[in-house]
């Protein structure tokens, strides 16, 4: 009776442990939600999202109408609670060291759910190329040396259940003057892994003349 009582304390034992290693594994917190053991605010989870390196080799390997572009996103000055500044470049994969595109972000929150990223300029941006943001360069560049592009923000919107940031320029706000195009619009798509980048220019008449035409760029964070 007593070896049979004490079997039956054994079993009970070991479907207690396994209760409790199963209850373990169901609250893992996700790297979206936690930064350092804590609750990451969605404008920090944005600025996660938007740092890194990232590449539209898989894309250009399945359809040749896109090229394997290279983007980099790398945080430059103090961020706080509000606002962060990114420096950014693009360039075709095999001329990394000559960027077609650098830009300078400034992104900041409007509330909650809704960010805004200004876009900006500057004098003589391939002595920015391949930087990174402790370089001494970005210490000599200052603020008030920004030029801004006017009309040409994105305006981010998150969507809570996938959490996935969402936006684009305005309709008809950014003036340019590039390959016979009066203004140019940008559409994006940022999560964890990816962002989806479709810029576009249009003549006065509203016809594309240049851009990709199916749809964005498909950059996977690497």
């Amino acid at each position: 009776m007593k070896h049979a009582s004490f079997l039956l304390g054994i079993i009970f034992m070991c479907a207690a442990l396994a209760a409790c290693n199963t209850s373990k594994q169901t609250t893992v917190s996700t790297p979206s939600s936690e930064q350092g053991g804590r609750r990451m605010s969605n404008f920090q989870f944005l600025r996660q999202c938007m740092i890194g390196d990232f590449s539209s080799a898989l894309q250009a390997q399945s359809d040749s109408d896109f090229f394997d572009i290279r983007l980099r996103m790398v945080p430059i000055w103090p961020a706080d609670e509000s606002t962060f500044y990114l420096y950014v470049e693009q360039a075709v994969a095999t001329s990394m060291d000559k960027p077609y595109r650098q830009r300078i972000y400034k992104v900041i929150k409007d509330d909650n759910t809704h960010f805004t990223s200004y876009i900006y300029t500057v004098a003589n941006p391939l002595r920015l190329a391949g930087k990174n943001g402790d370089d001494a360069i970005f210490t000599q560049l200052t603020t008030d040396s920004l030029i801004l592009k006017d009309g040409c923000e994105v305006k981010l919107t998150l969507d809570q259940e996938n959490m996935t940031f969402a936006g684009s320029t305005g309709d008809r706000t950014c003036p340019i003057d590039r390959s016979g195009a009066a203004w140019t619009t940008s559409k994006v798509t940022i999560d964890e892994t990816r962002m989806i980048s479709w810029d576009q220019g249009w003549n006065a008449e509203g016809k594309q003349v240049w851009g990709a035409v199916k749809g964005g760029y498909i950059f996977l964070k690497q």
